[in-house]
C-alpha cells in the first residue's frame, strides 16, 4: 500500500475523539513507525466509510454524495490532506478532559433555585421552571437582574442560577453584572436551541463562559403548553443495532448544575440527558443546524406556510446537501464533528415535530440563528438568505452580507485529523 494515496478527509471515528494523542505521537515517532500508523489509518477509514453507507441504506436514506465519494476517494487521491484548525482551545480542553480521568458525570440533586426573568413579563421559560420547581415544593425565588441575589437559598450557600433572558439581553446583562453577581458565575444556567434560544455560543466566549464546569441546557426537546405545562418533544426513531432506542431532539445539560435541571425535566416526563461539555456542544451545533437551515429553506417557496416537516418531505435534496456543507465547515470552523446519525437524527426530528411549525425569519433572532459567522461561510446558504430578504420580504431590518464568489473560496485545507 502507498501512504501518498492516504486522504484524511474521510471520516476516522478513532482518531477524532483522540486528536490529542495522536498529534503529540506523529511529532515524536521515527519515519518507520509513522509509515505504519499511517497505514493503519487507512484501513480504519475504508471500515468506517463501508459501515456509514450499510447504515445509510438499512435506515432507508440515500446516503449524502460526499460520503458516497468518499469510499473511492482513498483510492484515487495521491496527495496527503493535513487538516487547518480554527480553535486551538478545542485542543486543550480535550487535553484537560484526558487529564481529568473523569468516566461519569458528577450529578447535582435539584434544590431551590433562582430563576432570572427580565424586566417586566415574565417568560413561558420563567414561569415553566418555577411551576415545576412548586412541584416539588421547591421554595424557587423569581428575580429580575437589578434585584441582588440572596446568600442563602433553601439553607443553600449555592444554588442554581436559571438566566431566563432572552438573547438579546444577555450581553447586556453579562456586560455589567450586579455585584451579588460577580462572585457567582459558576451557579448560572444558561439556555439555548429552538427558535427563542438559538445558539448563544458567541456571547458566552467572549466572557470565558464556555467552559466544562458552567451549566448550559439545550432545550429544542422541550414544548412548553399554552397553560404553561412542560412537554416533551423529544423523537424514538426505532432500535439500533444493539437494540437500543435512538432517541432525537432530546433535552441535554451540561456543567455544574446539569443533574438538578435534568432532575426537574424528568420529574416532569421531558427528557433530558447529562452530558461532558465536549458532548453537549455537538448536540446544541446539530440543533442550530436544525433550527437554521430547514427554517431558511422553508420560507422561500411559493407555498406559504411551508411547515419544518414539509421541507423534510418535499426538499429533502436541498435540505441534506445544506446540512452536510454545514457539517463540514463546523469542523474547519469550529473544530467540530456531529456525532454519527445527524441527518437521521434532523430529518426525523422534521417529520414527527414538524407538522404544525411554519417557517419563519425574525430579525430580532438573525444574529444567534442565520447571522451566525459558521453558516454565513456557505454560499447556498447565502444565496438562499439574500433571496429570503429582497425576494420573499424577509428580515426587512436585517443587513445579510452581499459576499463575493472569490470569499467562498475555502480557506482550509481538507481534513479531519483534529474535529473534535
Amino acid at each position: 500500500e502507498d501512504p501518498t494515496s492516504i486522504d484524511a478527509s474521510s471520516s476516522f471515528d478513532d482518531i477524532s475523539e483522540q486528536p490529542a494523542i495522536i498529534m503529540t505521537m506523529t511529532t515524536s515517532m521515527a519515519p518507520d513507525i509513522l509509515l505504519l500508523l499511517l497505514l493503519s489509518f487507512t484501513r480504519c477509514s475504508a471500515f468506517s466509510t463501508t459501515t456509514t453507507l450499510v447504515r445509510h441504506y438499512e435506515h432507508g436514506r440515500q446516503p449524502h454524495p460526499q460520503q458516497r465519494s468518499t469510499s473511492s476517494s482513498s483510492s484515487s487521491s495521491s496527495q496527503l490532506h493535513m487538516a487547518t484548525w480554527s480553535d486551538s482551545k478545542a485542543v486543550m480542553d480535550y487535553q484537560k478532559f484526558l487529564a481529568s480521568g473523569k468516566q461519569e458525570l458528577e450529578l447535582a440533586k435539584d434544590v431551590p433555585s433562582v430563576i432570572l426573568r427580565p424586566k417586566g413579563d415574565s417568560t413561558p421559560l420563567s414561569n415553566c421552571l418555577l411551576e415545576m420547581g412548586q412541584q416539588a415544593n421547591l421554595a424557587d425565588e423569581v428575580l429580575t437582574p437589578n434585584l441582588d441575589l440572596p446568600a442563602t437559598l433553601g439553607g443553600n450557600a449555592e444554588y442554581p442560577i436559571y438566566i431566563c433572558l432572552p438573547p438579546q439581553d444577555l450581553t447586556a446583562f453579562l456586560t455589567s453584572l450586579p455585584e451579588s453577581y460577580q462572585g457567582r458565575t459558576d451557579d448560572f444556567v444558561f439556555f439555548s436551541g429552538g427558535p427563542r434560544y438559538g445558539n448563544i455560543e458567541d456571547v458566552l466566549k467572549q466572557r470565558g463562559f464556555c467552559r466544562d464546569t458552567m451549566t448550559q441546557v439545550l432545550i429544542g426537546g422541550l414544548r412548553i403548553a399554552p397553560n404553561g405545562r412542560p412537554q416533551d418533544e423529544s423523537v424514538n426513531l426505532g432500535l439500533d443495532s444493539q437494540g437500543d432506542a435512538k432517541i432525537a431532539n432530546q433535552c441535554a445539560a451540561c456543567g455544574k448544575w446539569a443533574g438538578a435541571m435534568a432532575e426537574r425535566l424528568e420529574r416532569n416526563q421531558v427528557k433530558c440527558a447529562t452530558d461532558f461539555y465536549r458532548e453537549w456542544r455537538r448536540k446544541m451545533w446539530e440543533r442550530h443546524v436544525y433550527d437554521a437551515c430547514f427554517t431558511l429553506l422553508g420560507v422561500v417557496r411559493e407555498k406559504q406556510p411551508t411547515t419544518l416537516a414539509d421541507v423534510a418531505n418535499y426538499y429533502e435534496p436541498e435540505a441534506s446537501d445544506m446540512v452536510w456543507e454545514m457539517s463540514q465547515l463546523l469542523r474547519g470552523w469550529r473544530a467540530i464533528t456531529l456525532m454519527y446519525g445527524f441527518e437521521e437524527r434532523i430529518f426525523g426530528t422534521a417529520e414527527q415535530r414538524g407538522t404544525e411549525t411554519p417557517c419563519t425569519l425574525e430579525d430580532d433572532m438573525y444574529p444567534y440563528l442565520w447571522g451566525n459567522q459558521v453558516l454565513l461561510q456557505s454560499k447556498m446558504f447565502c444565496e438562499y438568505l439574500s433571496y429570503a430578504k429582497y425576494e420573499k420580504g424577509q428580515l426587512p431590518a436585517t443587513d445579510v452580507p452581499n459576499k463575493s464568489d472569490e470569499e467562498f473560496a475555502s480557506r482550509m485545507r481538507k481534513g479531519n485529523l483534529r474535529a473534535d
